[in-house]
């Protein structure tokens, strides 16, 4: 009986040895990013699909289920899931994956942030006190936050430190190599002017050079009116662009509405890794932008 239970506890141990960490990734791209870096050696859920809104999630049991469970949760932050993470992460009762706690991370307190608002005034909509906060559509982005979630995944797993370091330093080798064909091959795109669905492109205008001219939604997150669509229409008159870009997640209507009557291209754009059916994964997300950002210009 006592070599029976000795048995039972080492396999036990083992069992435990090699658990994999449960991940809670907010986004798909922090789950393409922490699967990257981690391989197997992590568990990974990710609360929100491709062709939703990570504004607006419920905040559902099973959410809060899985962040019991978790070991580390990685989301954007910049108040991008304030509409339902922290209610999940009280809920869950899990001390550990706490704002402040080893296993809480926020990409974007890694990031250099675009529109940070000099002042705070909630009537003009959707707006972010932190700055935007779609940092994923900038690859650049993606290398400060590797290294930040890299070392947080070795300070919460020491036991497999060897490998998330070994598989931190290849990823960044090879992001880099990425970012600079992507940037030659967007080299048309410079200066090319551009209407946006939703303010969720500064970053990426910011890395290739897209002039933005207009956007369709009247404030973040509102949704456009006929008037509204007709004044940006009446304003493209003097102010021509070459393209509108939406996200995968978004009503296609507004964009298509000023792209008929304007006679230029509506562009969809994955913004998150599975937004498209070409956007497997995160180099696959950047290869398949630009892509159909050269084809908007055709």
């Amino acid at each position: 009986m006592k070599k029976f239970l000795y048995i039972i506890s080492l396999l036990l141990l083992s069992t435990t040895a090699h658990a994999a960490l449960n991940v809670f990734a907010c986004e798909p791209e922090w789950a393409a990013l922490t699967q990257q870096l981690a391989g197997d050696k992590v568990s990974l859920y990710t609360a929100t699909g491709a062709l939703q809104d990570p504004h607006h999630i419920e905040a559902r049991p099973s959410l809060i289920a899985r962040a019991r469970q978790a070991k580390l949760v990685v989301c954007t932050g910049a108040e991008l899931e304030t509409g339902w993470l922290p209610v999940v992460l009280r809920e869950s009762g899990n001390n550990s994956v706490q704002p402040g706690a080893a296993g809480y991370f926020e990409a974007a307190s890694v990031v250099h942030m675009l529109e940070v608002p000099a002042r705070l005034d909630r009537s003009e909509g959707d707006v972010h006190a932190q700055g935007n906060p779609h940092i994923q559509t900038d690859p650049r982005n993606f290398l400060p936050v590797a290294e930040a979630l890299g070392q947080r995944l070795i300070q919460l797993d020491p036991s497999n430190a060897a490998e998330y370091r070994q598989r931190l330093a290849d990823f960044m080798q090879q992001w880099r190599a990425a970012i600079a064909k992507w940037e030659q091959q967007a080299a048309p795109l410079k200066g090319v002017p551009v209407v946006v669905q939703h303010r969720g492109f500064p970053y990426l205008n910011n890395w290739l050079g897209l002039k933005q001219v207009a956007e369709l939604e009247p404030k973040p997150g509102m949704e456009p009116s006929a008037a509204w669509l007709g004044k940006v229409l009446n304003d493209l008159q003097q102010h021509p662009a070459r393209m509108v870009l939406r996200a995968a997640y978004q009503n296609e209507r507004p964009s298509e509405w000023i792209a008929e009557r304007a006679h230029i291209p509506a562009v969809l754009l994955p913004y998150t890794v599975g937004g498209t059916a070409q956007a497997t994964d995160l180099f696959a997300m950047f290869d398949d932008t630009i892509q159909r950002l050269l084809s908007g210009l055709q």
